[in-house]
């Protein structure tokens, strides 16, 4: 596909040169009269002058093909040639009486006069052809528009030409402009576009604020999103509602296992109703957090982790691993967020490394300027596995336990905190997952601009 702009402009400049020439040729055609005959003068002249020629004391007018056709073209033609003393005359029968005798002797020039009759004119012209004067007097010349064009054109080219750059020059400054025009609507419907979160595209496209032409486009682009907006929240609805009527068969289910007398198939079915339970709530928790805005109040990211650490304590005793917490100053770390949905993402971290970081020895959470980062030096993640976690129902653990919903979860809760979930490992070398908020981002930016400034 080309470029629109350039396609417009190649139009603009083709339509503008068509314009040109047929302004230039209705300019030649409609000459005034008089006009009309100064010029064909001009041309019956030059003709004549080209075909005179001046030998001693003969003066002879040959028969060259403009001559010809010139004679061709009009069959009432007559012309008087006199150089000196010397004379030669065609059609002297259809000449009229002339207020002028020949051999003329007059200044250099050329005019057009009436005849004694007032009837008709003719054309007299005089040129110096060496030492002597080449007078011409022609009448009832029937010069062709085209030879007439080309000898305006030879007379005028210079000043042609700089009508021409001129008339150019302002239809690519205005195709220029034009281009820019359409560009600039183009880019305000495409930053429009690009405002509309992907994972609630309800906002619309003010037609208002987009030029007419594109409105056809936007009046699309919003029904389109109308459209996946609705499919959005029918899918969220159908999640929501299959993981809320799975939850009271679950809790039956449960019941009855608990008279099931085998002890190995009971734990067995314990494990599985419970796999099934986490991922039902997980379902629900991920519905409630795509349907519904969030209301963010400033809470202590410090305080938040210090509990979860806390809470994972024992289970981390029970497996031999470290759980830390580093951190620069003292006091609170505020951020704009929802306190129990940050403290569930946090969680999902902790239990996440707990599990699934095998080998791990060690697990410390850094905290930052808007952020907290779970690190374990465990065997990290295959190559290319981090973004693959992110996606729903994927899971890192081999052996199937977890629903793999929960970094899907922790991803929703970030995006719905205007946040980000960034997972970085390298095999042999432990995972790094990082809640990052809005605060951090413009910690760096801020970072940068005192660099700057500094």
């Amino acid at each position: 596909m080309t470029s629109i702009a350039r396609t417009f402009a190649l139009s603009l400049g083709i339509a503008a040169t068509t314009i040109f020439l047929i302004m230039l040729g209705l300019f030649i055609w409609r000459y005034p009269v008089e006009e009309r005959e100064f010029r064909a003068c001009r041309v019956v002249v030059a003709v004549l002058g080209r075909a005179t020629v001046v030998e001693g004391q003969n003066l002879t007018v040959r028969p060259t093909p403009a001559l010809e056709e010139l004679k061709a073209d009009s069959p009432n033609l007559w012309y008087v040639v006199s150089a000196g003393d010397m004379v030669s005359e065609y059609g002297s029968e259809r000449r009229p009486a002339l207020p002028f005798a020949f051999p003329y002797h007059g200044p250099v020039g050329s005019s057009v006069f009436s005849t004694l009759d007032q009837k008709s004119t003719f054309c007299l012209a005089v040129m110096q052809r060496g030492s002597l004067q080449l007078a011409m007097m022609v009448g009832e010349p029937q010069v062709r528009f085209g030879r007439m064009a080309r000898n305006f054109l030879i007379r005028s080219v210079f000043s042609i030409t700089l009508l021409a750059l001129a008339f150019a020059a302002t239809v690519a400054v205005g195709a220029a402009l034009a281009a820019r025009f359409v560009s600039r609507g183009i880019e305000r419907v495409a930053l429009r576009a690009l405002a509309i979160d992907p994972s609630a595209p309800q906002g619309l496209i003010s037609l208002s604020e987009v030029p007419r032409e594109l409105k056809p486009l936007v009046e699309a682009l919003n029904r389109a999103f109308g459209e996946i907006d609705a499919y959005i929240k029918m899918q969220r609805r159908f999640l929501g509602n299959a993981a809320h009527q799975l939850r009271t068969p679950l809790t039956l289910l449960r019941a009855k296992i608990e008279d099931v007398p085998e002890p190995a198939l009971k734990v067995e079915l314990v494990r599985d109703v419970r796999r099934l339970t986490s991922l039902v709530s997980a379902m629900l928790d991920l519905a409630r957090l795509q349907n519904h805005a969030i209301e963010k109040r400033p809470i202590d990211l410090a305080q938040i982790t210090l509990d979860v650490l806390a809470d994972f304590g024992p289970s981390a005793l029970d497996g031999g691993i470290e759980l830390a917490l580093e951190r620069e100053g003292e006091g609170p770390l505020l951020v704009q967020g929802v306190d129990a949905a940050v403290r569930s993402a946090l969680a999902n971290l902790v239990g996440n490394a707990l599990v699934h970081a095998h080998g791990a020895r060690r697990i410390v959470a850094t905290l930052g300027r808007g952020s907290v980062s779970i690190d374990d030096d465990g065997a990290g993640l295959p190559d290319s596995a981090e973004q693959k976690l992110l996606e729903p129902f994927q899971t890192g653990n081999s052996a199937g336990d977890g629903a793999g919903l929960g970094l899907s979860i922790v991803r929703e809760i970030m995006a719905a905190h205007g946040g980000e979930l960034v997972i970085s490992s390298a095999p042999g070398r432990g995972t790094t997952m990082s809640l990052r908020f809005s605060e951090a981002g413009a910690a760096v930016r801020l970072a940068q601009l005192d660099l700057q400034t500094g």
